[in-house]
């Protein structure tokens, strides 16, 4: 049987493994490396990089990570074409472009830093440790004060507005987008890579880019729209995972007022034409369910 653990690189301060070598020279010309986050299967190996005394978040896809099963000309294809996202949907909560550039047979996009942690760390903390064990940055955010909670939600939902307004849909949207930074209490989103112009459909059936626990039935569903009512479930959703029980969406898991409760409810449902029509009735409807309960 084949080493999946055979290719070792080191990197400045940091040391991880591919399934077959790969030149990162480029990398080490770019600046110093101090972190990495290698454990991603979209084809898409990242870095912290100390770039000319700044910290940098470098993103880059051509590499064969191990937990990647495709090919890294797609990766490479899907990074380089996300590009203009992050210039269409620039806004404070989300990360900030600052370069990129193609490398060799691969590419790479440059990104300010940001000095939060990932809500859904899977590299650190796999479920079940994600949930209960108190190092887990999810398991800290929970336990986080709702009114701290609701701050956070309230950029999330005003950066999909946002998005809806320039006429896209938040496509693969879930925990692992959300990074938050518990000393200064900031909310930043990254990974947008898979956000669509609207109007879109679903062209690959359940498969469908997401995490099943953010997913709409129509993510679900080949040739299913995805559009602003497929935004008001992942909002929805969102709002389950940060306030209550995630995919148990029972009152008794939720942690805020009742009012909040019958709004997220709603966005989930599952009839596309119950939910909200899009983001923004969905948080006038939030943001008075907050003002019934202050």
């Amino acid at each position: 049987m084949e080493n999946r653990y055979s290719t070792a690189i080191s990197l400045g301060e940091v040391a991880f493994h591919l399934q077959e070598p790969h030149d990162f020279e480029w990398l080490t010309n770019l600046g110093h490396a101090f972190r990495v986050f290698d454990q991603q299967d979209s084809g898409n190996i990242s870095f912290g990089v100390e770039i000319e005394g700044k910290r940098r978040f470098v993103k880059y896809a051509g590499a064969k990570p191990l937990d990647y099963r495709g090919d890294p000309e797609d990766a490479v294809r899907r990074l380089s074409q996300a590009i203009p996202l992050y210039a269409a949907l620039a806004h404070p909560s989300l990360i900030q472009l600052v370069n990129h550039f193609p490398v060799n047979q691969g590419y790479a996009a440059v990104f300010e830093w940001f000095d939060g942690d990932c809500l859904h760390s899977h590299w650190s903390f796999p479920p079940p440790a994600k949930y209960d064990h108190p190092d887990s940055p999810y398991y800290r955010y929970k336990h986080l004060p709702v009114s701290r909670r609701l701050e956070s939600l309230d950029a999330i939902f005003s950066f999909h507005a946002h998005v809806e307004s320039q006429g896209y849909a938040a496509v693969d949207f879930y925990d692992g987008s959300i990074l938050y930074d518990f000393s200064n209490h900031v909310t930043q989103i990254c990974d947008i890579d898979f956000y669509r112009k609207t109007p879109s459909f679903n062209d690959m059936g359940e498969h469908f880019w997401g995490a099943a626990r953010s997913k709409s039935p129509e993510e679900f569903t080949l040739g299913a729209p995805i559009d602003a009512r497929t935004n008001v479930f992942t909002m929805g959703a969102i709002a389950f995972g940060l306030l209550g029980g995630e995919t148990d969406r029972s009152c008794e898991k939720w942690d805020a007022s009742l009012s909040l409760y019958e709004v997220a409810l709603r966005a989930v449902d599952p009839e596309r034409e119950l939910r909200y029509p899009d983001v923004a009735a969905f948080r006038r409807a939030w943001d008075a369910a907050k003002l019934m309960e202050s």
